[in-house]
């Protein structure tokens, strides 16, 4: 392939795009990659297009490698595929929906497990067709509220996702492991750095979890990271260890204490530290959170109280991820419930009041709280869980914080940031069971089969390794995912531009992605600033210093040059790209 910049749709512009944040969004608009349609919506130009090539590339050869074999279903979908499951009512406002000239219900598909579930099994019927993985790269498309960062977090987009179908749990978890090594393959061939981190299943259902986390200062996922033993989680997915239980045998009895005006945590630690001589912290308070939970596919409401230290807030991220969709409780709905007292609510009346009651893994029996008592004005010490109140479960609700100790060595956690490029589920029967998915065992009885989900954002990865791999001067691409394997500069002088040409076309016929600048009326300075923007991983200069029979190699990698002989560089050059 040689592409000559004297014709190649490609204008750079010096200055960052108005609404760009991140950098990502700022180089790839700059270099001429992609330009902006709407909010969340963008066009690849030629060389945008050519590295998302690239990096479809690399996904389809490894999903190939671990035997997926690849369909492509539309992205246009009736309604009832996604009625059987629920999920045309629980996307809510994520999806577009749309209508057709005769009224019937469409969207535009944001995922397809229940296609890969009905194309199966409309084609396969006997336990001797299972195993199955099958795989599409498809556009998406999900109406984000708030699309931002140019292609991290878009309304269309390219994705990868993929399905596997087994008889049983053993061989779902077969299939899992193979779609993860297959991944770990695809990042690493990408240049990307990654964690693997325990996750939920959100919507997706299923059991277990992974995501794949691309560490960045400027993502949008928090998680956390253990340096000791490599533990590494969503922030929803941290489980937090709990204290063992402690005899109730010899604790103190419960006492209400008058404590007028202290609706906060705050105030009531200063009050009762100053008036009766305790020494609490905010952690050694029981905050009591009444919070309303919608089902999924359902107008039910529920209220219910969540119960957490006093030192740590709700996270709602963490509380969906483990029950359902929730909302801090309206002041109204205290009209409803008029035995909870805002401000002083304690968990000692809530079983009494039918409301449910689920309290952090901390709030473990024996372990004495400062609480509400449930009457304004006044708070209870030495409330005893498992003596006092029986929670109704517990809940990973609080949020998590650095320093908290690791569930699976107990040092101490750091939280970072990531982008999330991929992420795997075993999902189990839930779509199965909705589509009625079944083979006849070799006894002739049915055996309901079991599904895996995988899914790579395939333009999302493509952002997010310009978000690792640039510098100061712009891109740095990683070879297997950059345009061209060398940049060519042909500075400006008739004859410099011409010798640009003539290596650029031998190194093409031996088998190079060559990016050539023989464009006649461009300053040289002009030409350094766009190779070195454009990011391909090895740059040629062709300056000056061809009087003397020599030109100049540069990695833009490491930005180490060098002067070679220009009969040498053919063979130069390609060693180069081969390294």
């Amino acid at each position: 392939m040689l592409l000559r910049m004297s014709s190649l749709l490609l204008r750079t512009l010096r200055d960052d795009p108005a609404d760009a944040e991140v950098p990502s969004h700022k180089l790839l608009v700059r270099a001429g990659y992609v330009r902006r349609v709407a909010p969340g919506i963008y066009s690849w130009l030629p060389l945008g297009k050519i590295a998302l090539e690239n990096v479809t590339r690399v996904v389809r050869e490894e999903m190939n490698r671990m035997g997926g074999q690849e369909v492509l279903f539309p992205a246009l979908l009736p309604r009832e595929y996604y009625e059987t499951t629920g999920r045309w009512t629980e996307y809510g406002d994520n999806i577009f929906r749309l209508k057709d000239r005769k009224g019937g219900d469409y969207l535009l598909g944001p995922t397809h497990e229940e296609l890969f579930a009905d194309m199966v099994k409309g084609e396969y019927s006997s336990y001797k067709d299972y195993p199955v993985t099958l795989y599409q790269i498809q556009n998406k498309y999900r109406d984000e509220a708030r699309p931002r960062a140019g292609i991290l977090r878009g309304r269309e987009f390219l994705m990868k996702d993929s399905y596997s179908f087994d008889l049983d749990d053993d061989g779902l978890k077969r299939s899992y492991e193979q779609h993860r090594e297959a991944y770990i393959r695809t990042f690493d061939r990408l240049g990307l750095n990654y964690k693997i981190c325990f996750a939920t299943s959100g919507a997706m259902g299923g059991s277990a979890s992974e995501e794949f986390l691309a560490p960045t200062p400027t993502g949008e996922d928090a998680f956390v990271n253990c340096h000791h033993c490599g533990y590494a989680a969503n922030a929803e997915a941290v489980v937090t260890p709990a204290p063992a239980a402690r005899p109730l045998e010899g604790l103190a009895a419960q006492r209400v204490l008058d404590t007028p005006d202290t609706p906060t945590i705050e105030s009531l630690v200063s009050l009762v530290n100053a008036r009766y001589g305790l020494n609490i912290t905010a952690a050694d308070t029981l905050k009591n959170v009444v919070v309303k939970v919608t089902t999924p596919g359902s107008d039910k409401e529920e209220t219910l109280v969540i119960g957490v230290p006093g030192d740590r807030e709700v996270d709602f991220k963490r509380l969906e991820a483990a029950l359902a969709p929730g909302e801090p409780a309206i002041f109204e709905d205290f009209h409803k419930h008029p035995g909870l007292v805002r401000g002083y609510i304690g968990p000692q009346v809530l079983k009494d009041l039918g409301i449910r009651y689920l309290v952090d893994p901390r709030v473990s029996t024996g372990t004495s709280w400062v609480t509400g008592a449930n009457e304004k004005g006044k708070h209870a010490v030495d409330v005893v869980a498992g003596r006092d109140f029986v929670p109704d479960g517990t809940i990973e609700a609080a949020e998590v914080r650095a320093g908290d100790a690791c569930p699976r060595c107990g040092n101490e956690l750091s939280i970072d940031r990531g982008i999330e490029i991929g992420h795997i589920f075993q999902l189990g029967r839930k779509y199965a069971d909705a589509a009625g998915l079944d083979a006849l065992g070799p006894d002739g009885k049915p055996i309901r089969i079991t599904m895996g989900s995988y899914g790579i954002g395939v333009s999302r990865a493509l952002a997010v390794i310009a978000e690792q791999k640039h510098d100061a001067l712009g891109l740095v691409w990683p070879r297997e995912v950059a345009p061209a394997d060398v940049h060519i500069v042909g500075t400006g002088k008739e004859n410099q531009v011409e010798v640009a040409v003539q290596l650029a076309e031998e190194l093409e016929s031996r088998g190079l992605r060559v990016l050539v600048d023989d464009r006649p009326s461009v300053s040289p300075g002009v030409k350094f600033k766009d190779a070195e923007l454009l990011g391909m991983p090895t740059i040629v200069v062709i300056g000056r210093g061809l009087g003397q029979g020599v030109i100049e190699l540069r990695d833009r990698a490491t930005g180490v040059k060098e002067e070679i002989p220009l009969a040498e560089a053919a063979e130069r050059v390609l060693a180069a790209c081969r390294d």
